[in-house]
């Protein structure tokens, strides 16, 4: 098991109509470092192609953690949903240019919007049909709450820091999203007014799994919470609730998440 940061990267040269792109293996200690380095500026025009460039990225990704995840490629479900919403409405004013990086982004108060492979992979793993009941827990910049809003009937998504709460409220609101709900207040409570949830989904890293969160999912439910603390390792972790209440685990990927507030 191995953990990976992957890079795309683009060069635009508008005026003659040329685009080139690679793809940078870094090591974690100058990852974060050579986002801003590599990221060029792109005219709104461009964000169709770097756009599809990006899920080509998400897709070899993918097919390289295959003997870790037990996923080979994305299905077709979880790739329209990726289509129909367009991440750079969902970074920091100033960072759309870099929207289209495979990466992590700061998004203030000290949390990231998450790379597009770990949106993919953690989506993809949840297995949502269309008469689910989601539970986000980080609700963060809004990014993964409208992707699952494409799979799931109804999306509740929980954020602790209050102006992340209210913005993404109010873009998403914007969007015309009518199925995804949110409270601003502590995850580690879940949403119980609205429990119990087929599936849950955890962004950010706890060293345990929460109790309330577990006792909200439902029988034959799922849960993806990244496990570990902040400091040491950190492991993408699948849960399963049978249907007499018995909880299983299985360790997926090595990961790198914020901590858990």
């Amino acid at each position: 098991m191995h953990k990976i940061y992957i890079i795309l990267f683009f060069l635009v040269e508008i005026g003659h109509d040329v685009s080139v792109h690679g793809v940078k293996y870094l090591p974690k200690e100058i990852f974060n470092s050579k986002v801003e380095e590599i990221a060029m500026k792109l005219l709104p025009e461009a964000y169709d192609e770097v756009y599809k460039k990006m899920i080509e990225e998400v897709e070899f990704s993918i097919s390289i953690t295959s003997k870790d995840t037990g996923i080979k490629k994305l299905s077709t479900k979880v790739l329209r949903a990726f289509s129909q919403v367009r991440r750079h409405l969902f970074v920091s004013p100033g960072d759309e240019s870099y929207a289209y990086i495979n990466a992590p982004l700061s998004i203030g108060g000290g949390q990231t919007i998450s790379q597009p492979f770990i949106v993919a992979l953690m989506t993809e793993l949840l297995d949502i049909q269309p008469n689910d009941k989601v539970l986000e827990i980080g609700t963060g910049s809004g990014y993964q709450a409208a992707i699952l809003a494409q799979l799931a009937k109804e999306v509740y998504t929980v954020e602790v820091i209050s102006f992340l709460a209210q913005t993404a409220e109010e873009k998403l609101r914007n969007f015309g999203y009518c199925n995804i709900h949110i409270l601003e207040g502590n995850g580690r409570k879940g949403w119980i007014a609205h429990a119990p949830y087929n599936k849950i989904i955890v962004t950010a890293a706890a060293e345990t799994i929460p109790p309330k969160l577990l006792e909200q999912l439902s029988p034959r439910g799922i849960m993806v919470i990244p496990l570990g603390e902040s400091k040491n390792e950190q492991f993408l972790t699948l849960v399963y609730k049978d249907e007499e209440g018995n909880i299983t685990q299985q360790t997926i990927l090595s990961v790198s998440f914020v901590p858990f507030v």
